[in-house]
Formats: C-alpha cells, structure tokens, sequence
C-alpha cells in the first residue's frame, strides 16, 4: 500500500518541489496552505507522515505539531520539519512538542525522500 504524506508549507513552490519528490519516490501526497489547513486535513484523513514548514500565516508548525500530538490518533505519526529556521533552542522545541525530524532549506529533495524512506520503512 502506499505511504500517504501530508505536506505544510504556505509557500507554492516548497509544496511543489515536495510533492515532485516525493510522488516520484511513489509516495501518495496532500497538500496544505498553513497549520490551520494542515490540522483539519491532519485529523480529516489518514496521514502515515507529515512534513511541515515552521514559519506560516493562521498557525505555525509548532503549534500544529503541539495540536496533532495533543489527540491520541496522532501520537505516532512521523512529523518532519522542512524550515529555514536552524535555531538550536526553536529544534528543541519543536523535539519537545514531538517533531521526529529536521530538514534545512534550502533542501535537498533526494534528501526528503532518503528520510521518508527510513521514517516509513518503505
């Protein structure tokens, strides 16, 4: 069956360089515009991993992450960050609030798909 990924990013162009990449690796893909969207389509669909943007309009990464893990149906779900934030106190943070992983952009896609590789196990 194949993995389906949700990715958070308020930028066109991240979204689409991620869904290229990873729909290429044969990973399924949806889209959101911020955390709002992220969360309601989070807790809308059945998600195997999340990747989302720290920085976004209506509600940030964090607090999506903090909202997502707060619902049981939620704990497991890998979430990686793809940001330009490189701060080391804002990655403890986001390991506090329960991201699994942390990408900088600029980003490599091959990268993105190496870690959903070994996040997903498939």
């Amino acid at each position: 069956m194949t993995a389906h990924i949700l990715t958070v990013d308020d930028s066109a162009s991240i979204r689409l360089t991620t869904k290229i990449a990873l729909t290429g690796a044969g990973y399924q893909v949806t889209e959101a515009v911020d955390g709002l969207d992220g969360l309601n389509k989070a807790k809308a669909g059945s998600f195997d991993m999340i990747v989302t943007d720290l920085n976004m309009p209506n509600m940030n990464g964090l607090s999506m992450i903090e909202a997502l893990r707060s619902s049981p149906a939620h704990t497991g779900i890998p979430i990686i960050f793809l940001t330009t934030e490189s701060d080391a106190d804002m990655k403890n943070r986001a390991k506090a609030a329960g991201a699994t992983g942390w990408i900088t952009k600029p980003f490599d896609p091959e990268q993105l798909v190496k870690i959903a590789r070994k996040v997903l196990g498939k």
